[in-house]
C-alpha cells in the first residue's frame, strides 16, 4: 500500500493545479483535516514538536516522531507526508535509518530541510533518504531565504544539487513574493513548494505562478494553540466561555476517530 500511496502522492504536484495541504500535528487534527476535504495529510514538525512537549529544531526524538507519523497514517485514507526536519539523526547513516523507519510507518512522502547546515553536509543525508525511501517523495526545504543566505542564486544553486542527490521537489519558505516565486519556479526542474500565510498569495494565484504544492507549515496548530491561550485567559478574567463557541462537537470529532 505505501508504493500505491507514494505514487498517488507523486501525482498530486501539479503545477496548474497545486497540492494544498493544511499541516496536521497530531492523530485528530490529521482527521479533521482529511475530513475536510485533503487529498493527501502533510506533518508539520514544529507543530508535533510542541505536541510532545518539545522545542523545534531537529530536538524531538526520532522515536517518538516515527510513532506519531504511525498513527497518522493508521487511521488516515488519503497519503501522508512527513516533516522529518533534517532527518533526526547526527549523520547520513542515521538518516538512512530514519527514512526506513518514516516509510515502514507508512509515509508517503517526506520533508528535509537543509536549516544550518551546509549544502555539502546535505547532500549526502540526501541521497541516504534517497537510498531508504524507493517511491516516496523527497521534498528537500531550503532555508535561504528564511535565514538570508544569498536570495534566489543561492536558492537555484542548492536546488540543483539537491534534485542531483535525489530530490523530488524542493520547498522554499519565506518566500511570498510573485516575481521571487516566478523565478523560483522557472529556475527549478521539479516541483516547488511555497509555504502559505497571512498576506500570501491566494491558492489560486500560486498555482497561475506555476507552484504545484502550498502547505502551511505550523500555521494550523499555532492558530489552535491560540483559542487555547485565548479561551483560557476568558476563563480565568472574566469567567465567560464565549471563546468555546465554535468548538467542535463532542460527537463529530469521536466519530472521526472511531
Amino acid at each position: 500500500m505505501t508504493n500505491d500511496n507514494a505514487r498517488l502522492f507523486r501525482s498530486l504536484h501539479l503545477p496548474s493545479s497545486p497540492l494544498v495541504l493544511a499541516n496536521a500535528w497530531d492523530v485528530a487534527s490529521a482527521r479533521i483535516i482529511e475530513d475536510a476535504g485533503a487529498a493527501a495529510i502533510a506533518t508539520t514538525s514544529a507543530g508535533v514538536a510542541w505536541s510532545l512537549g518539545t522545542p523545534d529544531g531537529d530536538l524531538l526524538g526520532r522515536d517518538l516522531a516515527v510513532d506519531l507519523i504511525a498513527r497518522i497514517a493508521r487511521v488516515t485514507t488519503v497519503p501522508v507526508t512527513a516533516d522529518i526536519e533534517g532527518g533526526y539523526a547526527d549523520t547520513p547513516a542515521g538518516v538512512t535509518e530514519t527514512v526506513a523507519a518514516v516509510v515502514a510507518a507508512g509515509a508517503a512522502g517526506i520533508n528535509i530541510e537543509d536549516g544550518p547546515r551546509p549544502p555539502e553536509e546535505v547532500v549526502p543525508r540526501l541521497a541516504a533518504a534517497r537510498a531508504a525511501s524507493g517511491e516516496v517523495f523527497i521534498n528537500a526545504r531550503i532555508d535561504t531565504f528564511l535565514r538570508g543566505l544569498g536570495g534566489v542564486p543561492e536558492t537555484l544553486e542548492r536546488a540543483t544539487a539537491y534534485l542531483a542527490a535525489g530530490a523530488d521537489g524542493i520547498f522554499v519558505p519565506g518566500v511570498i513574493d510573485p516575481a521571487v516565486i516566478t523565478a523560483l519556479v522557472e529556475g527549478i526542474d521539479a516541483p516547488v513548494n511555497v509555504m502559505a500565510h497571512p498576506g500570501a498569495p491566494s491558492v489560486k494565484e500560486l498555482a497561475a505562478l506555476g507552484v504545484a504544492r502550498v502547505s502551511v507549515g505550523s500555521g494550523i496548530s499555532q492558530a489552535a494553540y491560540a483559542v487555547a491561550r485565548e479561551s483560557a485567559r476568558e476563563l480565568f478574567s472574566t469567567g465567560t466561555y464565549s471563546r468555546l463557541e465554535e468548538a467542535v462537537g463532542y460527537g463529530e470529532l469521536n466519530d472521526l476517530l472511531a
